[in-house]
């Protein structure tokens, strides 16, 4: 998606009359909503920095100019592109644009420096590395670059950065990325004319923007799906942003930890598909091939499965099982005994292990107990069981209590629901778990739809699941799961008496329930799903959150029996009524929120409440006007331009 399109010519004229940023800003709150007056600023002082390089009739005036092309299945956009041809080949240069004016070497994480953000000093990916990394990511997810030929030629220019003698950015400690992505600085201009020149040599009248903007775009990649060749050394994801400097952070505190003898706690936090997991398995390759003794943490047994059953065949069974561990394998260790644990969904971490909840002390501390270095990866939103006690704050107690040196970092970066950070914020707000500034606005195209027939929104589900098998139904805890009935074909636990709907939870398939093809005839829970993605999911919500005068209530008394996730929850209410209705209260909305960001391109919604339904639908008609309001305002002050 292309925020703003001309040729160069259109592009310099409108800078010329001042009119570029409202061009910009027209098209920006249309598609991706509102931003930042920092933003704006930046767009004003960048593309005055842009308007000198491009001013040079040797640049063909028919070249395409874009402005903030957003990448697909992600939050990140690219800052400026340039297309036209050489006399053989289509090209588009990519330019990522900094303000920066001073920049840190860091030794020892590669393509790493540090500037000024954010009134601190910060570790950051290198330009090169940015601009490169965006380049690759087109590359991989757009047919058409990949099969006409599309040459993508990233670059970076500082316009605010004086280089210096011996200067840190172009140290040969970066050579590797300077070579993919050369960086131009203030007084360079005439170098980055030279090498737009070198690739754009005829106009293309946009045409090479147009073949991407339009282009189809390939299958994201699912992390189980990508997992053997992960372990068989290759890269199947390309790092970008904060996920290379966490990245190389964590293998150099790993280096740190063995050398120093000091404990290293590293805790990420981030929201559903920020690419907590992605990272983790990354780790776990980058680790394992250091010849550190390294293994893979999750208290929800359903990814660990899924993992195995991907790997079989490839791997032996006995380095899959020292590989992937459970939560509650730790009670009995050496104190560090092992180099490195990482723990993906920490939040998920138990006090007690075992069956019968009998063994060991603590989960987050026998971690940090076990390894010299421990990785923990945590949204604490999605806590969803009264067992999950895994929180920022207990690992940084524990921590202190073993002296170990604590990082901390967040995942911003949004790699499901489309990409947009805009529907976890929308979705923040109807459910009532927090205000947010998305009231009335997703910012994408996501695909969001609200049914008042489970047929119908089951017979979707099984059109796109005919696609690739990634489509899913989940449900809410509200439908009781008997023993004697699990394995029973025929059985079906969920019914909807009005629609005569019934369903069956997962059967014996618990722990492939998310790649067996006839899975979509079958209802996952939070607990088969929680830690894995689709392409899309739909829900069906119980009476455990219905909506009454007008606001979104939960109750916990319409939970199954057979679900555990509120075990304990009656000594809780007779011992501190109010403390237990808020836990009960945060249990429920998180489990609804975590399966409503399962599906990467979209999430269907029925409703057992239809008071729930209409608030639903009404939430999304508000969103459509509001988008609807956002394009008539454009097409007023369209019109005003052209008077």
């Amino acid at each position: 998606m292309i925020v703003y399109e001309a040729n160069k010519q259109e592009f310099l004229n409108h800078v010329d009359q001042d009119e570029l940023v409202t061009h910009i800003l027209d098209v920006f709150e249309e598609k991706l909503g509102r931003t930042s007056e920092s933003e704006i600023r930046s767009w004003d002082n960048s593309m005055l920095h842009m308007y000198r390089v491009l001013n040079d009739e040797e640049i063909p005036n028919d070249a395409g100019v874009a402005i903030e092309y957003k990448i697909p299945y992600t939050s990140k956009r690219v800052d400026f592109l340039l297309s036209g041809f050489d006399g053989e080949n289509d090209h588009v240069v990519i330019v990522e644009l900094k303000q920066w004016s001073e920049v840190e070497k860091v030794e020892g994480k590669e393509a790493i420096v540090k500037t000024a953000l954010n009134r601190g000093l910060r570790e950051v990916a290198h330009p090169s590395y940015q601009a490169w990394s965006y380049s690759a990511l087109i590359e991989d997810f757009n047919e058409n670059v990949q099969e006409q030929s599309i040459q993508l030629q990233p670059c970076a220019y500082l316009h605010n950065y004086r280089r210096t003698d011996d200067d840190p950015l172009t140290d040969e400690y970066y050579d590797h990325y300077l070579n993919l992505a050369p960086v131009y600085t203030k007084g360079d201009v005439a170098k980055l004319r030279d090498f737009i020149k070198k690739h754009i040599v005829y106009g293309d009248q946009k045409e090479v923007l147009y073949q991407i903007e339009q282009g189809k775009i390939r299958p994201s990649k699912s992390l189980q799906d990508s997992l053997t060749s992960m372990l068989q050394g290759n890269e199947e994801f390309i790092m970008i942003d904060e996920q290379k400097v966490f990245y190389e952070t964590a293998l150099q505190l790993a280096d740190r930890a063995i050398q120093t003898d000091t404990k290293q706690v590293m805790i990420v936090e981030g929201g559903p598909g920020t690419g907590k997991s992605v990272l983790a398995v990354n780790l776990l390759v980058a680790m394992t091939n250091k010849s550190l003794t390294c293994q893979y943490v999750t208290k929800n047994s359903a990814p660990r499965n899924v993992y195995s059953t991907k790997l079989k065949g490839d791997f032996k069974k006995t380095r899959i099982d020292n590989l992937f561990k459970g939560s509650g394998s730790y009670t009995d260790t050496e104190e560090d005994e092992l180099d490195v644990l990482i723990v993906d969904e920490a939040h998920r971490l138990n006090e007690k292990s075992g069956m019968f909840q009998n063994l060991g002390e603590n989960q987050v501390k026998e971690v940090i107990h076990t390894s010299k270095l421990s990785v923990f990866f945590i949204d604490e939103n999605q806590r969803v069981t009264l067992k999950d006690v895994g929180n920022i704050e207990m690992i940084k107690e524990f921590a202190e209590e073993y002296g170990a040196e604590v990082t901390y970092g967040e995942l911003a970066s949004q790699f499901r629901c489309d990409g947009s950070d805009g529907y976890i914020a929308w979705l923040d707000d109807v459910l009532q778990i927090r205000e947010t500034a998305n009231t009335n606005d997703m910012s994408i195209d996501y695909d969001f739809r609200v049914f008042s027939d489970p047929h119908v929104m089951k017979q979707e589900l099984i059109k796109k699941n005919k696609l690739n098998n990634k489509s899913r139904v989940v449900a809410g805890y509200c439908w009781e799961w008997p023993k004697d009935q699990r394995n029973k074909t025929d059985y079906h636990d969920i019914r909807i008496e009005e629609h005569d709907f019934s369903i069956s939870w997962n059967l014996g398939n618990t722990d492939t329930w998310a790649i067996d093809e006839e899975s979509i005839h079958e209802a996952g829970c939070i607990h088969t799903s929680q830690g894995l993605e689709f392409d899309y999911v739909g829900v069906i919500i119980g009476d455990d959150l219905r909506v009454e005068n007008g606001e979104v209530v939960t109750d916990l008394t319409k939970r199954a029996k057979s679900d555990q996730s509120l075990r304990g929850i009656k000594k809780r209410l007779k011992e501190d009524p109010e403390e237990a209705q808020k836990i009960a209260d945060r249990i429920i909305r998180n489990t609804y929120r975590t399966l409503m960001t399962r599906g990467q391109k979209g999430c269907f919604v029925y409703c057992t409440d239809k008071n729930l339904e209409r608030y639903l639908m009404e939430r999304l008609k508000r969103e459509k006007d509001y988008n609807e309001m956002i394009n008539q305002e454009m097409k007023v002050a369209e019109r005003r331009r052209d008077y």
